[in-house]
């Protein structure tokens, strides 16, 4: 009775695994063999990935195009929203997000993320005259002070959750933001050291980064991979590990990130 009991089991457990298996996602042999490798993306995020009139390019996107030709593929961009990021990915619309995207709790709960790649955090930008006014949370949190935010991202929620006293106005994309600040329509928006720094570089004496080096709440970047695909998982941490130690990612950066 016993052996059969054990035999039972050990079949059971097989059978399980054998599921799991045939359930799990396996992005790397898919891609191999499709020779397409899906990436979703916003594309409105410098220096990450930009949408410039069809064309995606950035950090990101030069990224994307080294990973797919490790695998012999071609890229195909789904473009998508910070609203719609993570519900896009889910239901799996692509293999791989990308563009700018915070490694956060709430977003590892549904899928996995890549090792970090670039060191961000959120930082005001503001008028240039006004840089001295908003140094810190503490000058912006009041009710006085009107902020802006882009919907379903970061950006939204620091400003909800650590910004909640200051005079909140959401706007419906981010390309957009930068223009209210300058009209004088907001005071400040926070977002991403690296797009501070991008957008200060752009508009020149009109728009500054409030101290980007130290920002208000520090942050990685990394890439959404489907939750369980540890094979995948491995396989563009590699891919990211031999570009840093190359110098490759270091390189890549810099094109795309201005540094006056």
């Amino acid at each position: 009775m016993k052996k059969a009991t054990l035999a039972t089991l050990v079949a059971a457990m097989f059978v399980t695994a054998t599921a799991q298996a045939q359930t799990s996602p396996d992005t790397l042999t898919k891609v191999l063999e499709t020779k397409e490798l899906v990436v979703c993306s916003p594309g409105d995020y410098k220096p990450f990935s930009f949408d410039n009139n069809g064309k995606f390019e950035g950090v990101d996107n030069d990224l994307m195009d080294k990973l797919a030709q490790s695998m012999g593929a071609k890229v195909t961009i789904v473009k998508t929203t910070w609203k719609t990021l993570m519900d896009d990915f889910t239901a799996n619309k692509c293999d791989i997000a990308v563009g700018g995207i915070s490694i956060t709790l709430e977003r590892q709960q549904k899928a996995l993320f890549t090792e970090p790649y670039f060191i961000n955090g959120k930082t005001p930008i503001v008028r240039c005259e006004n840089v001295d006014k908003y140094q810190t949370v503490e000058q912006i949190n009041r009710p006085e002070v009107r902020i802006i935010a882009n919907p379903g991202g970061s950006n939204e929620k620091y400003a909800r959750n650590e910004l909640s006293n200051a005079n909140l106005t959401m706007n419906a994309e981010n390309l957009t933001i930068f223009q209210q600040v300058i009209d004088k329509k907001v005071d400040v928006f926070v977002s991403e050291a690296a797009e501070a720094i991008v957008k200060a570089h752009e508009h020149k004496g009109v728009l500054c980064a409030v101290n980007p080096d130290k920002p208000l709440k520090p942050a990685q970047n990394g890439w959404l991979i489907h939750n369980g695909d540890y094979r995948f998982k491995s396989y563009v941490d590699q891919f990211l590990h031999l570009e840093k130690m190359s110098g490759n990612l270091d390189k890549t950066i810099n094109k795309w990130l201005p540094r006056d």
